[in-house]
C-alpha cells in the first residue's frame, strides 16, 4: 500500500469510527479495497453478515445488487454503496419485467434465483442461491416439482448436470467475466504447469468446468486450495480473489487464467473495480449514495432471500 493509499485507508478507519459504520468487501474488489474491510466474502457469507451487523451504517464494497442484499435484509440500517454505477452484468441480464412475462410461461415452476439478480427479480423469486448453495438449494425441491433457474445458464446448466433435473428450465443469463475464459489458454497453461490443479467457477461455461480438478464458489475454491496438497493453481475466475489467496497459502502459487481476447494476462470484472478508497471515504464522508426500495418490494425479496439462508 502506497503513502496515499495509507493515507486514505487511516481516514477510512477514523470515519468508521465516528460514523458507526462497518464494511463489507467481496473477494472481486481490489486488493486495497479488501484491506479496509471489515468482512470479506462472496455473496452467501456477506448476505449473513449483513443480516447479523449491528451497526448504524453497512458500506457494501461491490456492486449494486450485492448492496441491494443488504438493504433488503436490514431495512433499519443505512446502506451505502461507493459506486452506484458499479453494476453487474449477469443482474442486467435479466430485467424484472422480462422475467416475469417468462415466469408466467411457466405457472407450475418454482423459481431459483441465483442471489445476482436486482431486487425486482428477487421479488419474483421463491428460493434465493448462491454458487456455493445451489446444488443444495435444488435438492432440497422435490424432484417432481420443475424449476425455473434464473439468470445463470452455466450455473444453472452445471446444476442441472449434476442433479439430472429435466424439469429445470434456464433463463439465458451469463456473467461476462466467467463466460470469456478462454478453453484454449487453460490447456496450454496446464501443459506449462503440468502439476498444478485448475479450479473453475460455475459460473464459466460447461467445456472450461469439464477440465476442472475442482468446481465452485469463491469460497469453495479458497477452502480446496488448501486442503489439498498441490501448491500450484491455475485459478478460473475472477482475479481479484488472486488477493486472498496469496495471503492465506503463501507458500503456493495461483496463475490467473486468462480470457479468449486478453492483453491484462486475467480477467477481471470492471464494475468490481470501479469501487476505490476515494470513492470509500467520499461515501463514508456524505453518507451517500445510499440504497433505497419500496418496501413492498422489500419484503417480496426478503422472502427469497432469507428461505435461502434457512
Amino acid at each position: 500500500m502506497n503513502n496515499n493509499s495509507a493515507a486514505l485507508a487511516e481516514r477510512i478507519a477514523q470515519l468508521k469510527k465516528e460514523k458507526d459504520a462497518v464494511i463489507l468487501a467481496h473477494y472481486y474488489t481490489t486488493p486495497e479495497v479488501q484491506a479496509v474491510a471489515d468482512f470479506l466474502g462472496d455473496s452467501l457469507a456477506l448476505s449473513v453478515k449483513a443480516k447479523e451487523i449491528d451497526s448504524k451504517i453497512i458500506l457494501f464494497a461491490g456492486v449494486h445488487f450485492m448492496a441491494e442484499t443488504a438493504k433488503v435484509l436490514s431495512p433499519d440500517k443505512k446502506v451505502l454503496i461507493p459506486n452506484p454505477e458499479a453494476g453487474c452484468s449477469l443482474a442486467e441480464s435479466c430485467d424484472a419485467a422480462e422475467f416475469a412475462a417468462f415466469k408466467a410461461k411457466y405457472p407450475d415452476h418454482l423459481v431459483v434465483s441465483y442471489v445476482n439478480t436486482t431486487v425486482g427479480v428477487k421479488a419474483l423469486t421463491d428460493i434465493c442461491c448462491t454458487s456455493s448453495n445451489a446444488l443444495q438449494v435444488v435438492e432440497s425441491i422435490p424432484a417432481e416439482q420443475p424449476i425455473i433457474f434464473a439468470p445463470d445458464r452455466n450455473l444453472g446448466g452445471y446444476i442441472k448436470k449434476l442433479t439430472g433435473r429435466d424439469n429445470m428450465v434456464l433463463w439465458d443469463g451469463a456473467c461476462h467475466v466467467h463466460e470469456e475464459f478462454s478453453l484454449e489458454k487453460i490447456l496450454e497453461l496446464k501443459k506449462k504447469y503440468p502439476a498444478a490443479k485448475v479450479v473453475v467457477h460455475p459460473e464459466c461455461k460447461a467445456v472450461v468446468a469439464a477440465v476442472a480438478d475442482y468446481v465452485g464458489s469463491t469460497a469453495g475454491i479458497l477452502e480446496y486450495c488448501g486442503k489439498v496438497d498441490a501448491t500450484e493453481f491455475i485459478v478460473v475466475t475472477e482475479a481479484g480473489i488472486l488477493a486472498e489467496m496469496r495471503r492465506k497459502y503463501p507458500e503456493k502459487s495461483f496463475i490467473p487464467a486468462p480470457p479468449i481476447d486478453s492483453t491484462c494476462g486475467c480477467n477481471e470484472c470492471r464494475y468490481m473495480k470501479m469501487v476505490t478508497l476515494e470513492s470509500i471515504v467520499a461515501c463514508l464522508e456524505n453518507e451517500s449514495p445510499e440504497i433505497v426500495m419500496d418496501e413492498q418490494t422489500r419484503k417480496a425479496a426478503e422472502r427469497s432471500i432469507l428461505n435461502m439462508i434457512a
